[in-house]
């Protein structure tokens, strides 16, 4: 036979004076809570204050004697290789998070654990945008209407478009080029699609340097024509015409342009002879930002916390043991 709980319909006090109570139970077990809490640091003030101390102290130690330093590279990607560097260093930063020293040291980095990570961002130039032909930028005016020029050049899908980018590798000491900045160079370097890219590249360059070259010949043939029958002939009537039917002074100016025209390439050539190319690098810029005063704050929280967790396992386990040996009795 089911026992019906009794109801009291006429006496909805009882309910409301034990709902009262229990909360009321709860603000004391509150008010006790704290109590203890401040009467065990009070209790314990000098203990605690030392900690606090000596936390500072060695904190204080440990963020001076940890240096840190930034190490900036320009570089230039070629033959539209901006997505590959970008993969690439994003590749190289994993692995530095992961701290694989195998495979950084396999790559020829001989301290890996030195390295605290690696980014690379465009270095931000309008005129590398404006200056490209390229249909997209057919809408650059469309979009400045709705966006800020600012939020536009920010832009991660225009990266590509920007000449010149920054590598940035954060170190927890000083970088030997040779050890650590060659290497991830020449990872940076090892593409066999870029590879053979960079080989065709620099052949159609040399092939055109030599064609220019040889016209400048041609020139030169022609103008030693001109000086050998200007010498053997003395009067004015031979230069007026080979002034009017050679045009030497179109010639002459041919001939600077094609000089000028082998410089370029020349410089071209040397400035695609890798798929990224470095333009300078500044090492070791020595660093106040990263992990830089952190230890001050975070050594006496957790000598406290520690010292804290102890004292009530201790009292805890005394309670738990004078229990135990009562009922044994």
């Amino acid at each position: 036979m089911s026992v019906q709980k009794e109801n009291n319909p006429e006496n909805p006090e009882i309910d409301l004076l034990t709902v009262f109570s229990r909360i009321g139970d709860f603000f004391e077990w509150i008010n006790t809570s704290l109590f203890r809490i401040i009467r065990f640091f009070v209790k314990n003030a000098i203990v605690v204050a030392v900690l606090i101390v000596i936390g500072i102290g060695i904190g204080k130690y440990l963020d001076s004697a940890q240096k840190t330093y930034v190490n900036k590279i320009t570089v230039t990607p070629n033959f539209k290789s901006t997505d590959y560097l970008y993969a690439k260093i994003d590749f190289l930063a994993s692995k530095i998070k992961l701290q694989d020293t195998v495979f950084l040291k396999s790559i020829g980095i001989q301290n890996p654990l030195q390295i605290a990570s690696i980014s690379v961002a465009p270095i931000l130039n309008v005129n590398d945008l404006v200056n490209k032909e390229d249909k997209e930028f057919q809408l650059l005016q469309l979009m400045k209407e709705n966006e800020s020029l600012n939020t536009i050049v920010k832009d991660t899908t225009l990266r590509k478009y920007y000449n010149f980018h920054s590598i940035k590798i954060n170190a927890n000491g000083i970088i030997v080029q040779k050890n650590t900045i060659d290497p991830i160079l020449n990872f940076l370097n090892t593409s066999v699609y870029y590879e053979a890219f960079k080989k065709i590249n620099s052949q159609n360059i040399q092939n055109n340097i030599k064609e220019k070259e040889a016209t400048i010949l041609q020139i030169d043939r022609i103008l030693n024509k001109f000086s050998s029958a200007n010498t053997s002939q003395s009067g004015n009537e031979k230069l007026i015409y080979y002034n009017e039917n050679l045009n030497l002074d179109k010639i002459i100016k041919t001939k600077d342009s094609l000089c000028g025209e082998i410089d370029k390439l020349k410089i071209e050539q040397y400035n695609t002879g890798k798929t990224i190319r470095e333009q300078g690098m500044v090492l070791n810029i020595k660093s106040n930002k990263i992990f830089k005063w952190k230890l001050i704050f975070i050594l006496p929280l957790v000598f406290v916390g520690l010292f804290v967790f102890f004292s009530f396992f201790i009292s805890f386990y005394k309670k738990q043991s004078l229990k135990a040996n009562a009922n044994l009795k």
